[in-house]
């Protein structure tokens, strides 16, 4: 007995130290798999011909409009050109918005023509347009605290100017005076707000965006300018003299529409129905051609899917792209999409979204369980010859990605450096020019080592 019970004993020892080397070759082949892609992926051009194709065959693609219909189209058929294994298409339907002509003028004390844009959904000025003077608010904060009634007829002006960080953290405290300051201007009296450009270029070319109206509170064209126009308002109310602008704005809201959600996926080898998912948005504002913001994100992903797709050994689980519809003026098809999959969450594994420009990544967080960690630290040893530290487990979602992970998916964020998003975002130089090769190569490379492993992981990863 005590012959066998020791001779089990050596037999368990062994199958153990046998499954335990099978488990370190399959790590083994598998790091290798995924350093051989992520080297491919360093050294293809793919995402930037991609990124070249939606700028040039379809250019700006505000949602709603011809353009969105046509980027749509592109995107279903570069799906199926790149050997996507099933692509289709789902309705998201919203009110739109149209940009008409747009004009203001300095009339006093000091004549000067303003580069201004409307802000996205705004209302028209009256045909004649608004003469008034105009008075200064340094932010949307000194706006709410000033005393009722200090804009009676007047066109609100708010200088706040936004800072530059390579995160983009600038961006939160100054976005306030776009997305509330025809709101607050309005409950002072005034008949317009004009705001600084949300942006951190000294370039003459002003930031659209979107804004809202709140219920209840009368409804005042908003604009922004240049910074430089900024600056030169600033310098006139220097002198102490009153400031009168003339303001022109002919943009208003179009019909209902719908427009899609394009999706395609790389099948898994053992779990189809699991799925990892990264994208973009495939809307742009109407400035640019979309370049960055985010014709770049939609290019990284569907490369990195596409070189996935490719490899000899597949991934278990399968890789789903989504081209988001509707990102700029709502998050729409991101709520459309948690909609239609509301009842398919439990098999959306984790996701990424690539959506802050074309700048290298340099680091990445994860939101997952502890006892995901060993594929986070997996992640970490394979990102980190493409210059990309691991910060912590505290990652947010990207902004499509908000409604599943309110439902409970898990998500990583790959942080890009935004030191220079912010000069290009939503202006008419958001152009493919402002893009190096080298960074949508070294992006691909980091969300092929991010889904792969993902998608091939024991277990799936949850939060």
């Amino acid at each position: 007995m005590k012959h066998i019970k020791r001779f089990l004993g050596f037999t368990c020892i062994a199958l153990c130290s046998l499954q335990s080397f099978s488990s370190f070759a399959y790590s083994e082949e598998e790091t290798k798999i995924v350093a051989q892609l992520r080297d491919q992926a360093l050294g293809s051009n793919l995402a930037y011909e991609i990124l070249e194709s939606l700028t040039t065959e379809v250019g700006p693609r505000m949602a709603g409009t011809p353009q969105d219909a046509l980027a749509v189209k592109w995107g279903v058929e570069k799906f199926k050109a790149l050997g996507f294994d099933k692509v289709w298409t789902e309705p998201v339907t919203f009110d739109t918005w149209i940009r008409k002509s747009e004009a203001a003028e300095i009339v006093a004390p000091f004549k000067h023509q303003l580069n201004i844009t409307a802000l996205g959904f705004s209302v028209p000025t009256p045909d004649e347009g608004i003469e008034a003077e105009v008075i200064h608010f340094n932010t949307i904060e000194d706006l709410i605290e000033a005393e009722e009634g200090i804009a009676d007829g007047k066109i609100v002006f708010i200088s706040r100017k936004m800072e530059r960080f390579r995160d983009g953290k600038g961006y939160g405290p100054a976005v306030k005076a776009r997305s509330t300051g025809a709101v607050e201007a309005a409950r002072k009296g005034a008949v317009a707000v004009v705001i600084r450009s949300i942006g951190t270029d000294s370039h003459r070319l002003p930031h659209t965006g979107m804004m809202r109206y709140k219920e209840g509170i009368k409804q005042i064209p908003a604009a922004a300018m240049s910074n430089p126009d900024a600056d030169l308002m600033l310098r006139i109310f220097e002198r102490g003299k009153p400031v009168t602008m003339k303001l022109s704005l002919n943009s208003h809201a179009g019909p209902e529409y719908t427009s899609h959600n394009v999706i395609g996926e790389m099948t898994g080898s053992e779990f189809p129905d699991e799925k990892v998912i990264i994208g973009g948005h495939l809307d742009s504002w109407d400035l640019g051609t979309g370049a960055v913001d985010d014709g770049a994100g939609v290019a990284i992903t569907m490369a990195a899917a596409k070189i996935i797709g490719d490899a000899k050994v597949r991934p278990k689980r399968t890789i789903r792209v989504v081209l988001f519809a509707n990102e700029e003026q709502g998050l729409v098809g991101a709520k459309a999409y948690g909609k239609a999959h509301a009842n398919d969450i439990a098999n959306h594994v984790t996701g990424a979204e690539s959506d802050f420009g074309a700048g290298p990544i340099y680091a990445f967080s994860s939101n997952v369980a502890a006892d995901n960690m060993p594929v986070v630290h997996k992640m970490a040893k394979l990102m980190k010859p493409l210059g990309i530290e691991y910060v912590d487990n505290n990652a947010g979602p990207g902004p499509d990605l908000w409604p599943v992970y309110n439902a409970g998916m898990s998500v990583f964020s790959l942080k890009q450096d935004g030191t220079d998003y912010f000069d290009l975002h939503h202006t008419a130089d958001d152009t493919l020019d402002k893009v190096k090769p080298e960074n949508l190569a070294q992006n691909t490379a980091a969300y092929v080592v991010f889904a792969y492993l993902s998608a091939n992981s024991e277990q799936k990863i949850s939060r």
